[in-house]
């Protein structure tokens, strides 16, 4: 069993669902329905398969775990290579399970071109998988750069009357620094000989080519993650994607940038990774405070959730960059609470918008009066995003800043103005869309939400709590691999500092 490749199995299988989806006949409207069956049943099955692997993760062993291994192209010494840490493990099992939700969530309110629909997600379950365990540099591309081409077509096709320019908006901010990168991965190839990420992670890039090979890639994980000044594709991407787009935009896609510096800026470049700390602390705190202010400005509830994830990114690059245990783990934690909060939270505007089809905060108000259980439902969301003891977002935030704190106080200090601010601009949401009069007539007949719909916020709505108030399970599974990392960093760091004393001293 050890031997069988799992990873394979979960990367590739949603392309079986493709292709059985290709093979449906029939007139359209039960050609649509055999698709969502199809989707849906591939992407539960993929999620559970992944589970799986959580289920058979040990713990306690170093390096990556269920690697497969097959040369792809000899002469250039290339290979498909997928394995997993106690990382990037768990952005996998994101991945599968926000596909099953995304589907159910777009069970009624996607009507045209739904077997393109499920085939788009799909595709893009595939690549999100394969760029998390992806162990070779070229393979990693590939799939980093495939994700574009179906997002790009959710956002252009089955987005919003702007959809259009926010798709090629969101296409060529994140091509464009992907170029950049791409330059940098051929160097690191003829520099070390190697595209093994395995070996990669313990080969000694010169300290003269480090700064130029970070930068690099910070091009590329700057844009998805994004950060301050290059994050404003992201709210015109999510006001104008569908639901599920916005759902797997700021749920999976955000990560791909955090996981970068974790997986290549801080162990492969860790001499440039420090002298550029305080850059990126700088504009960590930027993003935490300008973009939560610009947050209790919107009108637009899409545009509001949109702003938000920019700040809560700014917290898990600051503990990222704040390279200790605590701050690395706070940010892992960040990014999958912030996976499945902040795709709760379209979920939630997706339900009142597929009643009213409006997304103003103005449209609404004393919709408590009439959906108690989805007031219920949007009040636990809301109180994880803003960090409250006992919910997801309060662990990740904690260890940033703990971690921070020991790196940095001041900017420590400056980051938790962003939790302050956080509960300003989410309650003052709250407040305006679910408390106050019921006066508009066109919500006098609203519904509350649905047995499907119930059924798609309860796995999020049990993540939230678990990881609130019991994350141990997700902490052990990571410990080990950051303890790596971190290890990996600081010895490197005082191998410099120690060769640089040396040649004081020679001089």
């Amino acid at each position: 069993m050890e031997n069988f490749p799992w990873l394979s199995v979960i990367t590739f299988a949603p392309l079986v669902g493709v292709f059985f989806i290709l093979l449906i006949r029939g007139d359209e409207e039960l050609a649509a329905k055999n698709a969502r069956g199809v989707g849906l049943w591939t992407s539960l099955i993929t999620f559970f398969v992944s589970l799986g692997i959580w289920i058979n993760f040990d713990n306690n062993a170093s390096g990556f775990q269920f690697e497969e291994r097959v040369v792809w192209v000899e002469n250039l010494g290339l290979a498909y290579h997928l394995g997993v840490d106690g990382i990037s493990m768990f952005f996998v099992i994101l991945s599968t399970l926000l596909t099953v939700l995304c589907i159910g969530a777009s069970w009624l309110s996607i009507k045209d071109r739904v077997r393109e629909y499920i085939i788009a997600f799909l595709v893009l379950e595939t690549l999100m998988i394969g760029m998390f365990s992806a162990l070779d540099l070229v393979l990693f591309y590939v799939f980093f750069e495939g994700v574009l081409i179906p997002m790009f077509l959710i956002i252009g096709v089955w987005g919003g009357p702007r959809r259009n320019y926010a798709a090629f908006k969101f296409f060529l901010y994140t091509l464009a620094g992907s170029v950049l990168m791409l330059l940098a991965i051929l160097t690191m190839i003829l520099q070390a000989g190697t595209a093994d990420i395995t070996k990669l992670l313990t080969h000694d890039f010169p300290v003269g080519l480090q700064p130029w090979l970070w930068l690099a890639f910070f091009a590329s994980f700057a844009v998805k993650v994004p950060m301050w000044p290059v994050h404003t594709w992201l709210p015109d991407a999510h006001v104008e994607a569908p639901t599920a787009g916005s759902v797997i935009l700021a749920g999976v896609l955000l990560k791909f940038g955090g996981y970068g510096f974790l997986r290549f800026s801080l162990p492969m470049f860790p001499i440039a990774s420090a002298d550029f700390t305080p850059f990126v602390f700088g504009l960590s705190v930027i993003a935490i405070i300008y973009t939560s202010l610009v947050a209790l400005a919107q009108e637009d509830m899409k545009k509001l959730i949109a702003y938000s994830s920019v700040a809560h990114m700014g917290f898990v690059t600051m503990g990222t960059f704040a390279a200790n245990q605590q701050g690395i783990e706070g940010a892992v934690i960040q990014m999958l609470s912030h996976g499945v909060v902040s795709a709760a939270l379209f979920l939630v505007v997706g339900v009142i918008y597929d009643r009213i089809h409006s997304r103003e905060i103005d449209v609404y108000g004393g919709l408590i009066k009439r959906m108690p259980f989805y007031g219920l439902i949007f009040m636990i969301f809301l109180l994880a995003s803003v960090g409250l003891p006992g919910t997801s977002g309060f662990v990740g935030e904690f260890l940033i800043l703990v971690g921070t704190f020991k790196a940095n106080s001041w900017v420590a200090l400056l980051g938790a103005t962003g939790v302050i601010l956080g509960a300003a601009y989410m309650l003052y949401l709250y407040r305006r869309v679910v408390f106050g009069s019921l006066t508009k007539e066109a919500l006098m007949s609203i519904t509350d939400v649905s047995y499907r719909e119930v059924a798609v916020f309860a796995p999020l709505l049990l993540i939230v709590f678990v990881m609130g108030i019991y994350p141990a399970p997700f902490l052990d599974v990571m410990q080990v691999s950051v303890e790596n990392l971190v290890d990996r960093y600081t010895s490197a760091l005082a191998a410099h500092e120690a060769h640089q004393a040396v040649t004081v001293l020679a001089k």
